[in-house]
């Protein structure tokens, strides 16, 4: 009888973190991974920045070649959709119709991109969220000047905003929020942002999207081409090309049993578990933070990968209990030591370049109801951020501070302290160098 798979689902960052941590953690059963695209595990974040900006071709953003790969001895479904999972059998469905009934399953779906009513057949918009998008709107800005209308100021806009600037494209930022990222970093530091984009010529515009103006298509196309973008006010900005970063939602949309909760992304415990030998990992997985003592979802690259991680090791613990009959988190009956389901407790990151500032957040920033911003050089943009909720300390954001300085704001940031003796900690960190 052939032993069961275990299954990850999402050929992604935390995918394939995964799949290798289970080879190391000790799985030397079959393993299955499945990614919907064509391509190999590739690495997200410099879709918007070096591969967009043509100074990385995709072969640069391969998390592994083919040859790294092999000695996983994965079967390897690349252009494979997972369709449906009954978390009972553990069992997926492939492509409407393959059956694969699983051991375990670890879901790293992530994210779809948000695109806007009216935009599907329109020559010159785009979204970006995959190579293949990436590919396209560089096509799209090689060469000829475009007229760029970016719809969405938050950290995705932003970075393509400074791509495009940099190339030599005619730029123009609308969002909601009156001033870029506002939502995750607020007030204070989306107004610096503001200044540099507008230094650098992007024009930046609060409002809302009504629509879009075409015209005809070209000879040969079968898509009407996009002439300006509408807004709710009536007024009309011309543009050739328009990138939609409106944000994403979760890939969950497959998951069509009701013993899973995916509003909001796949709704996890502490280990990561979603249901029993069903586990999740990077951005469609919202999990209770022990920490935090709240469900998070985090769309950021470093939890990707540690996240993945976590999950390959408590599904293996869960396993290993489950044949010896004995709870995931207890000791082996003999008093030897046992792996141990951990709780996923990570201090959350992200990181954002924009033109020659690197932004750099920890912990939590958004949702705050405190935030104190001190800058340290106004022309370099060198500024210190702290935030809180209820008294305490949550996240802290650094923009152009050097690595030394960056680490200790990491420590003040890892376990939450009222709120004072953080603001201390943070003047003694950036006080220097």
């Amino acid at each position: 009888m052939t032993a069961r798979p275990i299954a990850v689902v999402g050929a992604s960052a935390a995918g394939l973190a995964a799949a290798e941590a289970l080879r190391r953690f000790g799985w030397t059963g079959p393993l299955t991974l499945i990614g919907d695209e064509h391509h190999l595990p590739y690495d997200r974040p410099p879709l918007s920045k070096q591969l967009l900006h043509g100074t990385w071709e995709p072969e640069r953003l391969l998390l592994r070649t083919a040859e790294q790969l092999d000695p996983l001895g994965l079967d390897l479904r690349l252009g494979t959709r997972a369709t449906g999972l009954d978390a009972t059998t553990r069992t997926l469905t492939l492509d409407e119709s393959e059956q694969l009934t699983c051991a375990g399953v670890i879901i790293a779906t992530g994210v779809t991109a948000r695109a806007l009513p009216g935009a599907e057949h329109l020559a010159g918009v785009h979204t970006l969220r995959t190579l293949d998008d990436a590919l396209a709107l560089r096509s799209r800005l090689t060469g000829t000047e475009r007229r760029l209308v970016i719809v969405g100021n938050g950290v995705l806009g932003c970075e393509a905003a400074a791509v495009a600037r940099e190339l030599g494209h005619d730029v123009t930022l609308v969002g909601r929020d009156p001033v870029p990222m506002a939502r995750a970093l607020g007030a204070e530091v989306g107004t610096l942002l503001a200044e540099e984009h507008r230094a650098h010529g992007v024009r930046l515009v609060t409002a809302d999207v009504d629509g879009f103006e075409t015209g005809a298509a070209s000879a040969g196309a079968e898509a009407a081409q996009v002439t300006a973008l509408r807004l709710a006010d009536g007024t009309r900005i011309p543009a050739d090309t328009v990138l939609l970063a409106i944000g994403s939602e979760p890939a969950v949309q497959w998951l069509d049993d009701p013993a899973l909760d995916t509003g909001d992304g796949l709704r996890c415990d502490e280990y990561c578990a979603a249901a029993p030998g069903i586990y999740a990992a990077g951005d469609v997985a919202r999990w209770d933070h022990p920490v935090h003592g709240r469900p998070l979802r985090f769309e950021h690259r470093t939890n990707a990968t540690e996240q993945g991680m976590a999950a390959a090791r408590n599904l293996l613990a869960e396993l290993a209990a489950d044949a010896a009959g004995a709870e995931p988190s207890a000791p082996a009956a003999d008093g030897a030591p046992a792996q141990q389901r951990r709780p996923f407790a990570p201090v959350p990151y992200f990181w954002s370049d924009q033109y020659d500032i690197k932004i750099q957040a920890y912990g939590l920033t958004a949702d705050a109801d405190r935030a104190e911003t001190t800058v340290l050089d106004h022309g370099t943009r060198r500024t210190v951020t702290l935030y809180g909720r209820d008294g305490t300390a949550t996240g802290v954001v650094a923009t152009g501070l050097p690595p030394r300085q960056v680490r200790a704001l990491r420590a003040v940031i890892a376990t939450p302290l009222p709120w004072e003796e953080a603001h201390e900690r943070v003047g003694a960190a950036t006080a220097t160098g």
